[in-house]
């Protein structure tokens, strides 16, 4: 293998998501590396934290992130050249030209979906996505995605060679280290004298909490918990609309040990997002056996199959309850096919063959 440095932008960050995932999978691919494997990670002082390795040479910088064009452009790009390494990137961003390496894009959604992108700020936002996707497609030596929509959305978007891109999905272990948290049930005691449909409310536009807002205007008698929570002024008009409904419950901020009570407990986890690279929520409450349902667009219905329920993220026509009766299978083997262990695994096959 080649030497290779990770760029640990990922660790200034919470660890949702893209981060989760990065970390998890660096984590496990640590307890993979041979004796010859030269993999080394950058970690920015102002990380929140420093994992521990067994094989991964921890590199500390002595600067910080301020801003993430500057940090991955400019001193993780140097740090790789100055020390002859590929650079394995996370995080949907990579040094310009031949010095990109191996790159993740988890999916094109400022590209695919450009008119969600309405304010000043989030119109900069996506001229920098727009900027990486462009540069990763053009330059890495490898591109990773992590799901078969969005492979063939880059392959379509970008012309890339089908051959350059290779699939690796997401994994679901960290839920099982999560303890479960009841106290969400003392604050919010209607949640135990009612059954109730769960959710996670997000700012962004594509998880589609307008759905949960419509459906529930539509059918009073169904109650729903929301999580999340509005940050200052970027409070979406739906999480202020929700408030006016009698059935719906806003949870604000909520650990991780709540959601996981809260999805072991509900009817079902409602996933109602127009857009999904993969979609690590669902996998999570399919891991407690909780119903799910999920919208059935973009990656959704190829990452999970038989294993949950359907609705049209653009309409509410439809009984939850009575889709709730329908049934679904091989949820075991979902479990069983995207874990970050065997992330990790095609992850260091994909290294070790540049």
């Amino acid at each position: 293998m080649k030497k290779i440095l990770i760029n640990a932008n990922f660790l200034c960050r919470n660890l949702t998501g893209i981060e989760r995932f990065a970390f998890e999978v660096t984590k496990r691919m640590d307890s993979m590396l041979k004796e010859d494997d030269d993999v080394e990670i950058l970690v920015p002082l102002n990380a929140k934290i420093v994992p521990e390795y067994k094989n991964i040479k921890i590199i500390k910088s002595k600067k910080s992130i301020k801003g993430f064009p500057f940090w991955d452009l400019i001193t993780f790009a140097r740090e790789c050249a100055s020390r002859k390494a590929t650079a394995l990137n996370f995080s949907n961003t990579a040094p310009l030209g031949s010095a990109a390496g191996v790159a993740f894009i988890h999916d094109i959604y400022a590209k695919d979906h450009g008119a969600d992108f309405k304010t000043f700020r989030d119109k900069l936002v996506r001229s920098y996505c727009l900027f990486n996707y462009k540069n990763i497609a053009l330059n890495a030596k490898k591109i990773i995605t992590v799901s078969q929509f969005s492979k063939e959305r880059i392959v379509a978007s970008y012309g890339v060679k089908s051959e350059r891109l290779c699939v690796i999905g997401n994994g679901w272990e960290h839920f099982k280290d999560v303890k479960e948290d009841d106290g969400i049930f003392e604050r919010f005691p209607i949640l135990c004298q009612k059954p109730f449909f769960f959710t996670l409310g997000s700012l962004s536009l594509r998880k589609n909490l307008s759905w949960i807002l419509q459906y529930a205007k539509d059918h009073p008698g169904d109650i729903f918990a929301v999580s999340g929570k509005a940050i200052s002024s970027l409070v979406p008009k739906e999480l202020e609309d929700l408030k006016k409904l009698s059935n719906v419950v806003l949870l604000g901020y909520v650990t991780d040990g709540e959601v996981k009570s809260l999805m072991r407990k509900c009817l079902a986890f409602v996933f109602p997002s127009y857009y999904e690279g993969f979609g690590i929520p669902p996998l999570e409450a399919l891991s407690v056996g909780a119903k799910v349902i999920c919208a059935k667009s973009a990656s959704l219905p190829e990452i999970f199959g038989n294993s949950v329920h359907y609705i049209d993220p653009y309409s509410t026509d439809v009984d939850l309850r009575a889709l709730l009766e329908q049934s679904t299978k091989d949820c075991l083997s979902i479990l069983e096919k995207y874990t970050y262990q065997h992330s990790a695994e095609m992850l260091l096959e994909v290294l070790r063959e540049i």
